[in-house]
Parts: C-alpha cells; sequence; structure tokens
C-alpha cells in the first residue's frame, strides 16, 4: 500500500525530456502491461503507440519527447469514465518505470495525432501522453505552467468527502480509518488541477458524483471532468486491492439530493 501511495504522490506530470528514445525494454513492458488493463464498465481502451519523428507529431508545451501513447475508446456511455480509469494505470505503471507522462487532451495538432492512431468512424481519442525520461531540470515554461494551475497542492479531504449526504464532511474518526485511501483520491491527476471528483460516503457504499466546470465537454474530446472522475476512481480502486479488500463498482444511483452542476458517476459497494 505504501509503495502505491508512494507512486501515486510521487508522480508529476512530466512536459521537458532528456531526449533519449524509451528503451525497448520499457517499452515492451509498457506494451505487455497495456494489454492487460481492464476498467470495471467493460470498455475496452485501445492504446496505440506513435513515434513522434515518424507521424511528424509534437506539442507546443513539451520538449525533448521522442514516443506517444493514444488511448482510444468507443464513442458509447460511459467511455469517459472507462477512459480515466485506463489511462491511468498505464501512466502509473510507466511512472514505476521511471517514465515520465502528462495528459494532454487540447495542446496538440488532434487531427494529425488522431490520423496517426488510424481513428476510426465511432471512436474517440480523448487524450494522448507523451512516454520519456524526465530531463534533469525542468523548463521555465514548464515550471510556470505548474504554478498557474497549483499543480502540487490539492483540496483537503473535508471538500471531497462526505458522510452520508452532500454538506456533512466525514468525522476525524472516518478520516483517520480511511487516510490512505482519501489520500489516494485527493493526489489524482485531473484537467487544470480542478478536482471535480466528490465521494458520498454511505456504509459500506462510496458514491462517486462530478461537480461540473464549464468549459471542459467537446466533441473531439469528450468530457475531460468524467475522465478525472475515473482517474480518481481507479486510484480508489487500486487502493483496496493493494490492502487486499475486494469490492465492485455499480451504477446505481442512491437519489442523494445533490447541488445543481453535479452529476452521479457510479458507486463503490462492499469496502
Amino acid at each position: 500500500m505504501n509503495d502505491l501511495l508512494t507512486i501515486i504522490k510521487g508522480r508529476k506530470s512530466v512536459r521537458t525530456f532528456d531526449g533519449r528514445p524509451v528503451s525497448a525494454g520499457d517499452r515492451e513492458k509498457l506494451e505487455q502491461y497495456a494489454q492487460t488493463i481492464a476498467n470495471p464498465f467493460d470498455i475496452p481502451v485501445r492504446f496505440v503507440w506513435l513515434d513522434a519523428k515518424e507521424h511528424g507529431l509534437s506539442s507546443p508545451v513539451l520538449s525533448g519527447e521522442t514516443l506517444y501513447v493514444a488511448g482510444i475508446v468507443d464513442r458509447v456511455p460511459y467511455a469517459d469514465v472507462a477512459f480515466g480509469y485506463s489511462f491511468e494505470k498505464l501512466v502509473l505503471y510507466a511512472w514505476s518505470l521511471g517514465i515520465g507522462t502528462t495528459w494532454i487532451g487540447g495542446t496538440m495538432k488532434r487531427e494529425a495525432f488522431e490520423r496517426a492512431a488510424g481513428l476510426a468512424e465511432g471512436e474517440r481519442m480523448p487524450c494522448v501522453s507523451p512516454l520519456g525520461y524526465p530531463a534533469r531540470k525542468r523548463s521555465i515554461r514548464e515550471t510556470l505552467m505548474r504554478k498557474g494551475v497549483g499543480a502540487d497542492t490539492r483540496l483537503p479531504a473535508e471538500k471531497l468527502f462526505f458522510d452520508g449526504t452532500w454538506d456533512v464532511s466525514l468525522s476525524a474518526e472516518q478520516q483517520e480509518t480511511l487516510s490512505e485511501l482519501i489520500e489516494m483520491v485527493r493526489w489524482a491527476p485531473s484537467a487544470v488541477n480542478k478536482q471535480p471528483w466528490r465521494v458520498v460516503v454511505s456504509g459500506r457504499d462510496f458514491h462517486f458524483y462530478e461537480k461540473r466546470d464549464k468549459g471542459y465537454v467537446g466533441e473531439k474530446i469528450g468530457d475531460l471532468q468524467k475522465i478525472d472522475v475515473g482517474i480518481a476512481l481507479c486510484h480508489f480502486m487500486m487502493g483496496l486491492d493493494a490492502q487486499g479488500r475486494k469490492a465492485e463498482v455499480i451504477v446505481s444511483d442512491p437519489g442523494l439530493a445533490v447541488p445543481d452542476g453535479v452529476e452521479y458517476i457510479a458507486t463503490v459497494r462492499g469496502v
């Protein structure tokens, strides 16, 4: 559990790479691991490996990258959440190998990436990520980007987790009991660090919600904040697995009263 939490809290978005290609051994490990990735919604996410030079791919926020991975999913209900869940598993595994990543949904020539990835009708490529070894020093541009979104800060537990109803925070005792799982969720990455997930605890059920902000939905990308909730859900389920605890993810809206702009996503049952 501590190893997983160390990976989750230690992993940072990397935009400045040292220019070395990903080694053949590391790439083989990544590709083999990607084939094992599943999500609780049984929606396949296809991973496509793209050589930057071969396909003429780049992003204005990156430097030194030589390889990208694109994630592709069918345009079906819950595809956004499933994508976030599956893509994050690959991101965390890459970091465990010393390989840097960063989620990119907009700062790229999307048409070029979609063409290189062989995107078909009925499919969506919400995000891609570079894959490479982090440079010893971040670029000034990357440092300013991280500072601008407060990349190293997170909302406190009392603003993310609630007891039975939307406006009641967990008690100090509950927070202590769930502290490792809470930290797993708190340190999930999200678009411009908005942290749009909220969790209502009801007995052994953990209800995950999306607290929406404007401007994060697009025809090409999908709902970025649903992707973010998928990432948080992935962290939570990986945390349970690390603790040797079994639970299931179901979609069964408990019908709780929630504020405007909040949407139920899924429930983890049996924690």
